[in-house]
């Protein structure tokens, strides 16, 4: 029996969302592993979501070097230009798997760039590296000082997750904050944020299969009025196919973004 290769999804996020051409240079240098790209110039912020461990070194090499962490302004939080790397375990791969490639790439980086790495994963999770990076923390890998130009990277290994955002209509940073709170949970991180006049509820689904995009829209809509919703990179197919399809406008969701979609038509343009 032919055995199903093993597939790892890496959604590296890079502390650059407003230089678009700059952005779309880089995708071009990274090549086909690049599935998507999602840039916002209020969070100052793109989120590339790719298969395997050589496309992130690809870009890593690409935006260090182009991009300074010493000009940045934007209101997501960060500690460097290539700010988080998640490995993910897809068909095939395993947790094992993704820790593997989370340690490479952060030795790697390391050695190569000079840049060392905060892991997260069964260590620690993102929101506690933002909290404590270079505080009382010292990086797991590399230089013990943030690289002048590029800070340090959150090197992770996850499970899928889905990014959301909710923007908010007629109403108050405050109320913002406080539905924020309502909605944190072991299944949702959240963040409220004001992006420009705009107010934005911003959320990491870390359980997408209880907790998907239909249930924080409707419980973010049952306390504010909501503007619009917003998905940030890809979803699971079996995350979008509970979704009852009358809906997947309103929620900003389709069948050609999902992360198995991507994937076949990757493998496609390869031959």
């Amino acid at each position: 029996m032919r055995q199903t290769a093993a597939v790892l999804e890496c959604v590296v996020n890079v502390s650059e969302g407003r230089r678009l051409e700059a952005v779309a240079e880089v995708r071009r240098l990274v090549g086909p592993d690049v599935l998507d790209v999602h840039s916002d110039a209020y969070h100052h912020r793109s989120v590339f979501t790719m298969v395997g461990t050589e496309a992130p070194r690809a870009l890593a090499r690409a935006v260090v070097g182009r991009f300074d962490l010493r000009l940045h302004e934007g209101v997501h939080p960060r500690i460097g230009i290539v700010d988080v790397v998640p490995f993910v375990p897809l068909d095939g791969a395993s947790m094992a798997d993704a820790l593997a490639a989370r340690d490479d790439f952060a030795r790697w980086a390391a050695d190569e760039l000079g840049i060392p790495s905060f892991f997260y994963g069964p260590e620690r999770d993102l929101p506690e590296i933002r909290r404590r990076a270079f505080v009382d923390l010292a990086p797991d890998v590399g230089p013990r000082d943030p690289h002048p130009t590029a800070g340090a990277i959150c090197a992770g290994a996850r499970e899928v997750l889905v990014a959301y955002n909710v923007w908010l209509a007629d109403t108050t940073l405050a109320d913002a904050r406080r539905i924020a709170r309502d909605l944190r949970s072991r299944e949702v991180r959240t963040l409220a944020l004001a992006c420009g006049p705009h107010l934005q509820v911003s959320m990491n689904l870390i359980a997408p299969d209880r907790v998907g995009p239909a249930v924080v829209f409707d419980a973010v809509a049952a306390r504010a009025p909501v503007a619009r919703a917003e998905l940030v990179g890809l979803v699971p197919a079996r995350v979008l196919a509970a979704v009852p399809k009358a809906r997947w406008g309103e929620l900003d969701l389709g069948a050609d973004r999902t992360i198995e979609r991507r994937l076949a038509e990757c493998a496609a343009a390869r031959g």
